[in-house]
């Protein structure tokens, strides 16, 4: 369950990644798209983190152990 979050955020991420390229090169810097996605990808990744620190909190994730 967790790993299909992390690796459905990953995609979400890399595709508002290409999705703000897009617009950046088709809108030639006139509209705000290409920085309302980068700030959708910002939020995305933060959203990782959080998930994948509660994932280790919650020992859903196994940490280093010696």
């Amino acid at each position: 369950m967790l790993r299909a979050l992390v690796v459905l955020l990953l995609l979400a991420i890399v595709g508002s990644l290409f999705s703000s390229l897009f617009f950046l090169y088709r809108d030639r810097g006139d509209s705000q798209r290409t920085a309302k996605m980068l700030t959708w990808r910002i939020g995305l990744s933060i959203a990782l983190f959080l998930v994948l620190l509660a994932g280790f909190r919650f020992g859903l994730i196994p940490g280093y152990t010696q």
